[in-house]
């Protein structure tokens, strides 16, 4: 297959202004799907995120039989088809990028009738699948995969899956999610604990589809045995998408931005807690719940940051927005040190490793540990990154060139439409200056 290669340009900005809207909740648009398509009856889904992931989920509901519309940008009309009503795919069934998408599938095809294979990019083929493939065995699931428990998936329909009560070794949203989806499909109880909570979208979801299902941070259960009802979902601003822009607005000077109905689940906004901490100045205004979740418009200002220990406490809740960060730590006064952060290794790309490596190159000095870094703030310097095909370090790189001494050449950003589309238009709109091509193809 023949793919575009995309590499940026961004350059020193003076002040960042105005108001804008941040894409659809990624996470969210996932899991709106996937309900709405297991509900009976027709479902609304407004606010979905447009971005390759997501529509991937779509394809691969549409691929099993569900009929979905797009009757304009960021709207979905899901016509159920019932707990039971999907049909076996003619083929194997493409992620893309989207990590969260191939593991919550696995859950939830785990109890189908029929067989079926998850497959994905290059990227996603890397990504670590052993750890929701073993609680699903637990259940009763059967699941082969690539050598080290890598994709393609291979699950095994008309498995009479089972109950657990699983507390999880590493906190992961996505793993949590695939046990509880098994769990629809289930006899008796199935219960899951973390140690360390992370984001319930799943569990709300579930509850507004009209499941029974308990849940308080660091807890969820459910039973087997019910129905998911077609219900209205509005889809808030995606917290880890704004992020590149609290980050942006704090650092150059001058700035002030105003987002937009942005997803404030408390499981997701580490990132703005340790802002503040740093000293950045966001603002909360005409706080409310859409859809379920809690939204707000956020207003960020230029504020002087300096650097501290991230609390272990706020990472689990901020493991998407590390790049953002890293780029704020960079410029902050002092050194800002991060530890329990080793699932940075093992997402798109080892996101402590490259974010390293960039920041280097652009004069940054930061050591790294197996589980996190120590970041050295300062001047951030001009040359030529590479984002490891990883759509947040690029966004990410693409705030450092708004302060740094000279332009930041940011290579192999295509995939920044896996979970942003329209990112640089919308940047350029209201302050950065970065510009894209396309050199090659491969």
């Amino acid at each position: 297959m023949t793919t575009e290669r995309i590499d940026w340009i961004s350059h020193p900005a003076g002040p960042l202004g105005g108001e804008l809207t941040v894409p659809g909740d990624k996470s969210i648009s996932h899991r709106a799907i996937m309900l709405a398509a297991l509900a009976e009856g027709t479902s609304n889904i407004e606010g979905f995120l447009e971005g390759e992931d997501t529509r991937a989920t779509a394809r691969i509901f549409t691929d099993m039989g569900v009929r979905i519309e797009a009757p304009s940008a960021s709207r979905r009309v899901v016509h159920g088809v019932g707990l039971h009503g999907l049909h076996a795919p003619r083929a194997s069934l493409d992620c893309g990028n989207a990590g969260t998408g191939m593991r919550l599938l696995t859950g939830l095809l785990a109890g189908q009738a029929f067989d079926s294979t998850l497959s994905g990019d290059e990227s996603l083929s890397k990504r670590p699948m052993r750890r929701v493939i073993e609680p699903l065995s637990a259940m009763g699931a059967t699941i082969e995969s690539g050598a080290g428990g890598l994709p393609p998936l291979h699950i095994r329909g008309g498995a009479n899956l089972r109950g657990i009560d699983y507390e999880l070794p590493v906190a992961s949203a996505q793993v949590k999610s695939a046990i509880l989806l098994a769990g629809l499909y289930a006899s008796g109880e199935t219960e899951v604990r973390e140690a360390h909570p992370t984001r319930d979208y799943t569990e709300r979801m579930l509850a507004a589809f009209g499941w029974p299902i308990a849940f308080e941070p660091g807890r969820a259960r459910l039973s087997g045995g019910h129905r998911l009802r077609a219900t209205e979902v509005v889809v808030p601003s995606d917290f880890s998408s704004a992020a590149f822009f609290l980050v942006a607005a704090s650092i150059v000077p001058g700035s002030r931005l105003l987002l937009r109905a942005v997803g404030l689940n408390p499981r997701r906004t580490g990132l703005l807690q340790v802002l503040r901490l740093m000293g950045a100045d966001i603002r909360e205004h005409a706080a409310r719940e859409q859809g379920g979740e809690r939204v707000a418009d956020l207003e960020v200002r230029h504020a002087p940051l300096h650097g501290i220990d991230v609390p272990v406490d706020f990472v689990p809740d901020m493991i998407d927005e590390f790049p953002a960060l890293f780029v704020a730590a960079s410029v902050a006064q002092g050194a800002t040190r991060v530890s329990g952060a080793a699932e940075l290794r093992v997402k798109e790309s080892d996101r402590i490793a490259v974010m390293a490596q960039g920041l280097r190159r652009l004069g940054v000095a930061i050591d790294e540990t197996p589980d996190g870094a120590a970041i050295h703030g300062g001047a951030v310097g001009g040359g030529d990154v590479d984002s490891g095909g990883d759509h947040r370090i690029a966004m990410g790189f693409a705030v450092a060139g708004l302060v740094a001494r000279g332009a930041v050449r940011i290579a192999d950003c295509a995939n920044v439409a896996t979970s942003f589309p329209g990112f640089t238009e919308l940047a350029n709109g209201c302050g950065f200056a970065l510009t894209a091509n396309a050199p090659s193809t491969t």
